[in-house]
């Protein structure tokens, strides 16, 4: 297999498309939505110049979809252009009963066709060790959008606010970041709200949390710190917050239970001299300031509080599967974490 064909990443997709340079068959996969869709969006300028509402665009879902229509939309000449686009949207091609001939399709894809196969919904998880499944990919071009590292994603972001007039601190950015996931589809649109909010040339904390709302993985993370500082009435406040996010309990509890963890693994890294990247590396974080905010709330607690969290938050993880009151349930949990022992 042609590894270099196989995998393409954003910016030598982004400088191909620039050129003009337009292959038969795309994959498109990752986290990252806001590239994949602005990836997306300049082949559909580039192949339907005249807009999607024409001949030459075709999109499919595909749950239901046959290979034989894939084939047919792929042979379709175009109507008074170059190209035609065909979009597939979660069709999971390893999972397909006619592998042999969706591999024959892709072996035999006119000039004419441009296809993009987009994994939203499902998962993008070829089998590398099934001889067909490399068949299947070996005239793909691959791209996984991923999340950005920290770096450029601040440079990203500082960029956007400078666009819109307004300038931010590399510690506020952070900080939106940190409550927003750190995923530039979400970050679009709040870095949007928050310039239009502030009445200042320069971005504050205040303005961000004026009209951010936090993703659930960042409330957690503020739980466990008002946690480690024994402060009831705060952890109280941010739990009621995780109830006003309608969220399946099972899911609150999975995500308190995950900063107890990554807060343990973080005083195991204090205790024995392991610095930020090797927490990371351990809890999978994919930022240094979420590494940062678990070592300095860690620092504040000793190694037996942090194995008592955790051990406190699976007892209750048990207990939600035969509790009628599960909120009442948590809220107990937290009373019990912020008076447990420091």
């Amino acid at each position: 297999m042609d590894k270099k064909k196989q995998n393409v990443n954003y910016d030598n997709l982004i400088s191909s498309l620039k050129t003009g340079e337009i292959g038969r068959l795309y994959i498109f996969h990752g986290e990252e939505r806001y590239l994949l869709e602005r990836c997306l969006a300049s082949l559909r300028t580039l192949v339907c110049p005249d807009g999607l509402d024409g001949f030459n665009y075709k999109r499919y879902e595909g749950k239901g979809l046959r290979v034989d229509e894939i084939e047919d939309a792929v042979n379709t000449f175009p109507a008074f252009a170059e190209k035609t686009l065909v979009e597939i949207h979660d069709y999971d091609i390893f999972r397909s009963d006619a592998k042999e001939q969706l591999c024959d399709v892709f072996a035999d894809l006119p000039d004419f066709v441009c296809v993009v196969f987009i994994y939203s919904t499902i998962e993008y998880k070829p089998d590398g060790r099934v001889k067909i499944n490399k068949e299947l990919l070996k005239n793909a071009s691959v791209v996984e959008f991923v999340v950005q590292d920290q770096d450029n994603l601040i440079k990203w972001i500082r960029r956007h606010f400078r666009d819109t007039g307004k300038s931010i601190s590399i510690s506020d950015a952070e900080y939106l970041a940190h409550l927003t996931g750190g995923l530039m589809a979400t970050l679009n649109g709040e870095i949007e709200k928050t310039a239009a909010y502030s009445k200042h040339d320069t971005v504050t904390r205040q303005d961000i949390d004026a009209v951010v709302t936090p993703i659930l993985d960042t409330v957690a993370y503020k739980l466990s710190e008002a946690l480690i500082n024994r402060s009831n009435k705060q952890a109280l406040q941010l739990l009621d917050e995780l109830f006003q996010m309608r969220e399946a309990p099972h899911k609150l509890m999975f995500s308190i239970s995950l900063k107890m963890r990554q807060l343990l693994a973080a005083r195991v890294c204090i205790e024995n001299n392991l610095g930020r990247a090797t927490l990371m590396d351990i809890c999978g974080i994919r930022h240094d300031f979420q590494a940062r905010i678990l070592m300095n709330t860690a620092n504040k607690a000793t190694l037996s509080t942090c194995r008592n969290a955790v051990l406190y938050c699976s007892e209750t993880a048990l207990e939600l599967n035969s509790t009628t009151e599960p909120e009442s349930r948590m809220i107990e949990l937290i009373t019990r974490l912020t008076f447990s022992e420091k």
